[in-house]
C-alpha cells in the first residue's frame, strides 16, 4: 500500500515536471529586447539613446528625412555625431541635458540629411557616436512617405 502510494507520487511529479519543464530553458519571449515599431532602438549609443530611428525618403531615393527620439539623461548637453551611408557622410544634432529631441515629432522637424541616395524598402547604415565613448553602426530602415502618418516627413525631390 505505502509503495503504491510512493509511486502514483512519483508518477504525479514526473508527469507535472515533464509538462511544465521545457520552462526552465527557454527563454521568455516577454524578456527579449525588441523594436516595436518601424524604426530601430539603437543600442550602445550611450550616453545618448537613439531611439526609433528611421529615414524617410521620397520616391526615388534622392532625398531623405531622419525620422527618431533622442534622450539625453545627464546633467550636461552633449552633441550626438553620426555618420551617414557608405559614404559616411557627417551629420550633427545638439541636445540639452535631461531633455528629449524629438526629430519629427513633437513640433520639431526630421533632420535633413545631405548628400543622401537610398531607396525605399531599404536599410542604410548609421555610425551613432556621443561623450566620450566609442560610437555603434546600426542598420536604419528606409521607408516612403506612402503612409498617412510618414506622408508630412518626406521630403521633396531635390
Amino acid at each position: 500500500m505505502k509503495s503504491r502510494f510512493i509511486a502514483s507520487i512519483a508518477l504525479g511529479a514526473a508527469v507535472v515536471l515533464g509538462a511544465t519543464g521545457c520552462t526552465f530553458i527557454t527563454p521568455q519571449s516577454t524578456t527579449i529586447v525588441y523594436s516595436p515599431s518601424d524604426g530601430v532602438t539603437v543600442e550602445g549609443s550611450k550616453p545618448l539613446e537613439v531611439r526609433n530611428a528611421l529615414i524617410i525618403a521620397n520616391d526615388e531615393g534622392t532625398a531623405g528625412n531622419l525620422v527618431a527620439a533622442v534622450v539625453n539623461p545627464t546633467d550636461g548637453d552633449l552633441t550626438l555625431r553620426m555618420e551617414i551611408g557608405e559614404d559616411r557622410v557627417p551629420q550633427s544634432i545638439r541636445v540639452p541635458a535631461n531633455s528629449v529631441v524629438s526629430l519629427g515629432g513633437d513640433g520639431t522637424p526630421p533632420l535633413e540629411l545631405d548628400d543622401f541616395r537610398a531607396e525605399p524598402g531599404t536599410n542604410i547604415p548609421i555610425y551613432f557616436q556621443s561623450g566620450n565613448v566609442n560610437g555603434v553602426q546600426t542598420d536604419v530602415p528606409v521607408m516612403d512617405g506612402s503612409l498617412p502618418y510618414y506622408k508630412t516627413l518626406a521630403p521633396e525631390a531635390p
